[in-house]
């Protein structure tokens, strides 16, 4: 028997174009004083990491698959194929092998990193009703004559939009030739990519800018909305204001969401009549509520969760961020719904017991981008070691 453990030394999250570093342990855990221990042995191992597409048949018309390419690898087969699972391998990086012919005395360990850049080209971890994108970094061990055992570790893969077209700044300076160098520069390259990430994000979410909206319907002006910025980070509020103070129709309640909208591409869309879902579907993230009759001012604040997907598009699908407004409004015009100020003798004042209204939503689309993921990973903790008995 021979325990395989994996340990990702930062956490789940990763940015796309950063380095992916883990820690494969493995070890006899018999003790050498058990009566039948032995020394165990593995032929090979391997690491690979890919992202994995699944779609839902009633929402997306993807092309068939290619027969000649089976979906499901044989017990029999040595070659490392970690991708073979249910879903469509979209992206991939090469296997590299972690050791051949190890041999371990009983109580015995060893360890061994991988390192690996997540691709730059490919889409975000997502997990929506029409599609998901899962990022899965694969562990494959296999002892001889028997079949390859699979450790999957799974992953969540953040994409800011913009850093494959930037190139590492080379260093002018001439320094003799040495293989350790490699490494450094590796890690160089890594920093220099989380900082630039880190400034872009902070300069498209730090400039703040008064938006004014006025929300009217058709019989005149209901209030006026006011945001700071559109642009936001995972983990930031969103906070509005709406002043009511001016309008000539009588808002008695609203309601605002924070919502995202996911699209199938018109090319991928199954039509409805042939069984098909809607090819937009929409997820309430946060939600605020207020009754404002005789309100002038009111604010509100939306937390944009962390576990989150920030928007993207590819080729089959789309997720947008938006604000969905929803109002109520009186049909009365000039409605006060307040007892008198002055009576010169007591009475009893009840309001009505029915008012007549008027409904209208209105959205307005904000952008949000990526965080750190060191910050993703400390707020919303996923499991970061996975371990598998051979």
């Amino acid at each position: 028997m021979i325990e395989v453990v994996a340990e990702l030394s930062r956490g789940p999250v990763f940015l796309a174009g950063e380095a992916l570093e883990c820690v494969v342990t493995v070890t006899n855990p018999l003790p050498p004083t058990a009566t039948s221990a032995s020394s165990e042995a593995l032929a090979w191992a391997s690491a690979q990491i890919h992202c994995q597409f699944h779609a839902s048949e009633s929402r997306v018309a993807l092309p068939p698959p290619d027969s000649n390419q089976p979906e499901v690898q044989p017990e029999s087969q040595t070659v490392f194929l970690p991708h073979r699972e249910r879903g469509q391998c979209i992206l991939s990086t090469p296997p590299k092998i972690l050791f051949c012919d190890l041999r371990l005395e009983p109580g015995e360990s060893k360890s061994y990193s991988y390192s690996e850049v997540l691709p730059i080209e490919g889409p975000p971890s997502f997990r929506g009703q029409s599609v998901k994108y899962v990022y899965k970094l694969t562990i494959g061990c296999q002892r001889v004559n028997s079949p390859i055992t699979l450790l999957r570790v799974p992953l969540r893969v953040l994409v800011l939009t913009g850093l494959q077209d930037l190139r590492f700044p080379q260093d002018e300076a001439v320094a003799p030739s040495s293989p350790f160098l490699e490494e450094d520069e590796g890690g160089k390259k890594d920093s220099w990519l989380a900082e630039l990430a880190g400034e872009r994000l902070m300069a498209a979410t730090s400039c703040r800018s008064l938006h004014l909206y006025n929300i009217s319907d058709g019989r005149g002006k209901v209030g006026t909305f006011g945001i700071f910025k559109s642009v936001y980070r995972l983990g930031e509020d969103v906070v509005g204001t709406l002043d009511l103070g001016e309008g000539t129709v009588a808002c008695l309640q609203f309601s605002v969401s924070l919502q995202t909208e996911e699209r199938v591409q018109p090319e991928y869309q199954r039509r409805r009549g042939a069984g098909g879902a809607p090819s937009v579907s929409h997820v309430t993230h946060a939600r605020h509520q207020e009754s404002c009759l005789h309100t002038t001012r009111t604010s509100f604040s939306l937390p944009i969760p962390l576990s989150s997907t920030p928007g993207f598009y590819t080729a089959i699908v789309s997720l947008k961020w938006r604000l969905h407004f929803e109002f109520v409004t009186s049909r009365e015009p000039g409605l006060v719904l307040l007892p008198p100020m002055e009576q010169s003798e007591p009475a009893t004042w009840t309001g009505p017991e029915q008012v007549p209204v008027d409904t209208f939503s209105w959205d307005l689309p904000i952008k949000v981008l990526p965080t750190s993921p060191t910050l993703a990973s400390y707020a919303a903790p996923g499991p970061s070691t996975s371990t598998i008995t051979i």
